[in-house]
């Protein structure tokens, strides 16, 4: 159940790192209601059909809780690999083969954003080398222009316009964009710097969440 917040607060965020035993990382991640497991595995062997002679294939594969994939989680998975692609350092593992599998548990709403985190904490689980950490915030626009950051799935059916953005830990500069529905520039701006400043409170989870996974492994 959601709990009550302002327009401009995240939902509460917990996950679990490394649970999976078979896989070399994995991360369940929840945002509010909205639940996502990923597990990766790799840099492993590849097809020599896949195979890239100076860096890592990487793969992303998108499981829905009911059914098969359809057009639009194809959709999904290309901008989540075409994401991780800019993130991971794949010169490192030439001709081999990062997978990222993401199974949905739960939406509730800013699904696009729990995933990209959950895959972002996979990555980190699992020590893939990575140019820097990634941190995805939805945010939505009502009829009346009202922005709300990290919508669930009610106000994101009642919004005229849905955007989610992907940063870079570095400088937060903008590494994805993904938006549906009518909005103006003045609007984009405002959603942008909104996500932007959220972001920073993701990369802190980030952080948190391995210094505790680490704190209990010693």
């Amino acid at each position: 159940m959601e709990v009550d917040r302002t327009s401009h607060e995240l939902r509460p965020m917990t996950c679990e790192l490394g649970h999976l035993s078979r896989s070399d990382g994995s991360a369940t991640l929840t945002q509010g209601d909205t639940t996502v497991i990923t597990s990766m595995y790799g840099p492993g062997d590849v097809r020599i059909s896949k195979e890239i002679i100076d860096k890592a294939t990487v793969e992303v594969t998108y499981r829905p809780k009911i059914g098969l994939p359809k057009c639009s989680d194809k959709l999904k998975e290309r901008l989540i690999r075409n994401t991780c692609e800019t993130v991971i350092l794949s010169g490192l593992h030439p001709r081999t083969g990062i997978d990222i599998i993401l199974q949905e548990m739960q939406n509730s709403g800013s699904f696009l954003s729990c995933c990209i985190n959950s895959a972002c904490l996979a990555l980190l689980d699992a020590s893939i080398p990575l140019k820097y950490l990634i941190a995805a915030v939805t945010c939505c626009i009502s009829d009346k222009g009202e922005i709300t950051l990290d919508p669930d799935l009610k106000q994101e059916k009642k919004s005229v316009a849905i955007l989610t953005f992907v940063f870079d830990s570095k400088d937060f500069n903008v590494v994805t964009v993904s938006t549906s529905g009518s909005f103006s520039n003045e609007q984009f701006q405002s959603c942008l710097m909104a996500c932007r400043e959220a972001s920073k409170h993701v990369i802190t989870f980030y952080r948190e969440s391995m210094l505790k996974k680490l704190s209990k492994s010693v």
